[in-house]
């Protein structure tokens, strides 16, 4: 799914058979159009200009975790890119004229393959674990390893910077 590209550097091992602190529990699966790689968005921006929504379906043992939640304009969805390679430490993207470090990157190809998406809250069922959210740049069926509220007070920064429009 992943090919390695010219200037690209593996590591020499596959981190996800040498890691054994982190023991993660997969709450839920997110549902999006995208069934594929090559359709799927590569940032959130790029989600909302194709449009199509998504939900996040939070599993039965993790729901009363969503009591709360209504209310908030925005979620952050941790996902889980269980397709993508976990060896690459140095990437070139394809928009890219240079490699970069991993992570100087938001790349899915990661030692720990973990997503990152704010998204808006569109509706929320907590009964049947439903967060319909206005868009999302991940696969169909990509785990969730947690939800947390977006906060604009302390999660957003106005004067944030980075060094060019390739990250």
């Amino acid at each position: 799914m992943f090919e390695q590209r010219e200037g690209e550097v593996a590591l020499s091992g596959d981190p996800a058979s040498e890691a054994n602190d982190a023991r993660l529990a997969f709450i839920g699966r997110i549902r999006s159009p995208w069934k594929r790689r090559e359709d799927c968005p590569k940032n959130m921006d790029a989600a909302r200009e194709k449009g199509g929504g998504a939900t996040v379906t939070v599993d039965v043992p993790y729901r009363a975790g969503l009591a709360g939640l209504g209310g908030f304009s925005h979620v952050v969805v941790l996902s889980w890119f269980e397709q993508a390679p976990r060896n690459l430490i140095v990437q070139k993207p394809r928009h890219a004229t240079d490699a970069k470090g991993v992570f100087a990157l938001r790349s899915p190809a990661r030692p720990n393959p973990v997503g990152l998406h704010v998204a808006r809250v569109v509706s929320l069922d907590v009964d049947r674990g439903i967060v319909e959210i206005d868009a999302i740049d991940a696969l169909d069926g990509t785990p969730v390893i947690d939800l947390k509220p977006y906060f604009a007070s302390v999660d957003a920064f106005p004067d944030a910077m980075r060094p060019n429009k390739e990250a």
